[in-house]
């Protein structure tokens, strides 16, 4: 793995899934970074393999494996890139026993605790999980307004009302979206994810336009789950009668960012970046 800048560190990046892992890979390359890929079985698009030949495919429990190849090739610094889903956390995977004893000493196993476990494991060897948007800054949400069109008062004051809940949600660790009409809580998300959020309130408001508030955790660790937006986003927003995009400014990361905002515009969706 060779470095741009003289820097010499020795990067990895354990992918999700999604296109992160896929953006992440191509940023780092543009930056003079060819990183090794680790591939979660459960998760990672098989299309990954067509776009490196450094890559190794583990299965979500087998974290000891991951250890052992992170050692073997000197790897310094890792990234994680792209989503493991919520309920692959909890789902019958066999972990290993360092995995097991990992969990054992836990109070309590929300998303937080369990990938917070994993990067004590990585960084008690000397490895350093990085930013997750190290190499994707560009993509981060501006402040205010980005689409053509900007939130009407009646917009603006659900986003205000979704906001201070979405957070307060976030804080516990819950979910990080909050679907609103007229200053009234529509759907609030859990494990489903964002779009399965959005499409629930679709099922719930009779047709009523809806507002959407992303937002980061309030202590937002940048390492690990960082709020991601992405082009299909914006269609189940669509489909589902969902007129405005909030979400945090500078911690939120918009995938095809192009592509997304052309794609609100043409629906007349808009998208705000929001400032604490």
């Amino acid at each position: 793995m060779n470095a741009s800048s003289g820097s010499t560190s020795r990067y990895a990046i354990v992918a999700g899934n999604g296109s992160f892992p896929f953006l992440v890979l191509d940023a780092a390359r543009d930056q003079g970074i060819d990183p090794l890929v680790v591939a979660i079985k459960e998760e990672t698009s098989p299309e990954l393999s067509q776009k490196t030949s450094s890559i190794h495919w583990l299965s979500l429990g087998e974290v000891s494996k991951l250890l052992e190849l992170l050692s073997a090739q000197r790897i310094e610094k890792v990234v994680l890139a792209g989503q493991v889903k919520h309920a692959q956390l909890f789902s019958s995977i066999k972990p290993d026993g360092l995995v097991k004893r990992a969990l054992a000493g836990l109070q309590r196993k929300n998303t937080d605790a369990l990938i917070g476990a994993f990067v004590r494991m990585l960084e008690g060897r000397g490895i350093r999980v990085v930013d997750s948007t190290l190499f994707l800054k560009p993509l981060l949400a501006d402040a205010g307004p980005m689409a053509e069109r900007p939130p009407d008062e009646s917009e603006r004051a659900d986003v205000t009302f979704g906001r201070a809940i979405a957070k307060k949600i976030a804080g516990l660790d819950i979910g990080q979206t909050i679907v609103v009409a007229d200053r009234a809580c529509v759907a609030v998300e859990a494990m489903e994810g964002t779009d399965a959020t959005i499409e629930r309130a679709g099922t719930l408001s009779n047709g009523r336009r809806l507002v959407v508030v992303k937002v980061s955790k309030p202590k937002q660790d940048m390492r690990f789950d960082v709020p991601v937006v992405g082009p299909k986003t914006i269609e189940v927003m669509r489909r589902s009668h969902a007129t405005v995009l909030a979400v945090d400014a500078g911690k939120t990361l918009l995938f095809e960012r192009r592509r997304l905002l052309d794609s609100a515009n043409q629906a007349g969706i808009a998208i705000v970046g929001m400032k604490d």
